[in-house]
């Protein structure tokens, strides 16, 4: 089978594909700020390559392989292929819809105008892949510690000035965890009395109530 890879900026064809790594989310507001943690910006990688075939490149339930300075779309059942998509949006991956909640990390694609593209209408819009792993880990499970949004289950520790970053529950990450979410509603008034901690998670119900550990 041919396989299918990024729009990239080689030869006539260009796009720009960046991929947030597991655990490389931006930190959450815990005391009413406007970010929610849903997809993180701060570490990425850039990758390029020829261009891809069919209507939708990595559309839902297509699957890509993993690299250092590329990715490429490929068969689900092949040896290379690495991670599923599980949701695909076009825009702004800020402005649109969060990925679903066991999301492992998210593929950023830059709006580009090159001389071909995927369905022939002189544009490769601007989009966002959210990606869930074929084989364990899977850092968007609750307390796998990653994962591009935080939710039930999962645990934080504190970076100060009312900030936490999300850290795997079971101790194995780079820092210990201190609080586990436990509880998300829609206002502070409507968590635990165990509550030590309010986390900003975004969504209908936009407060994660986190007791300590």
């Amino acid at each position: 089978m041919r396989e299918r890879r990024s729009v990239g900026a080689v030869g006539t064809l260009a796009a720009l594909l960046t991929v947030l790594l597991t655990g490389c989310q931006s930190p959450l507001v815990t005391t009413g700020g406007s970010r929610d943690g849903r997809l993180g910006e701060e570490t990425s990688a850039t990758a390029a390559g020829p261009a891809g075939y069919g209507a939708v490149f990595l559309a839902v339930d297509e699957c890509s392989s993993f690299g250092t300075t590329s990715f490429t779309e490929v068969p689900c059942a092949g040896e290379r292929a690495a991670a599923r998509v599980v949701a695909r949006h076009d825009g702004r991956a800020g402005d649109g819809p969060p990925c679903p909640a066991t999301t492992d990390f998210v593929l950023h694609i830059s709006e580009q105008r090159p001389s071909f593209d995927e369905d022939g209408d002189g544009a490769v819009p601007q989009g966002y892949a959210c990606m869930r792993n074929l084989q364990p880990p899977h850092p968007g499970d609750p307390g796998g510690g990653g994962g591009p949004r935080t939710i039930v289950g999962d645990c934080v520790y504190s970076l100060g000035g009312g900030q936490v970053r999300e850290t795997a529950c079971d101790g194995t990450g780079k820092r210990k965890p201190q609080y586990k979410v436990t509880k998300a509603v829609a206002e502070r008034t409507r968590c635990p009395a165990s509550t030590a901690l309010y986390v900003r998670i975004g969504g209908e119900t936009p407060v994660g109530c986190a007791r300590p550990l």
